[in-house]
């Protein structure tokens, strides 16, 4: 099992999405952070479990898909995954946003 952490983009991410939807819907906002936190925790047990993400083409950076969120992270090492960031797929993926 490796050791997930969230980076501040990550954590700054996850809050964003939460507060836009939050808007309208609370429950919906609650339930929506839930389930990509949730989705992360796959990771734990299979880090590799995610697809390559195209627009880096590297082997240690990987996605998760949890309904319209790509969870963006980085194999670390073999103990530790950092979770890089939360994007929503009609977003545009730069590389420079990716740390």
């Amino acid at each position: 099992m490796v050791k997930i952490v969230w980076t501040e983009l990550s954590l700054f991410d996850l809050k964003e999405i939460f507060d836009y939807i939050a808007v309208n819907s609370d429950r919906y906002a609650t339930i929506t952070t839930n389930k990509i936190y949730q989705r992360v925790q796959v990771i734990a047990d299979n880090p590799y479990t995610g697809k390559i993400v195209a627009e880096f083409n590297e082997n240690s950076i990987r996605e998760l898909i949890e309904g319209n969120y790509r969870i963006i992270y980085r194999i670390k090492s073999e103990i530790q995954v950092d979770i890089l960031r939360i994007y929503h797929s009609a977003r545009l993926l730069k590389r420079n946003k990716i740390k």
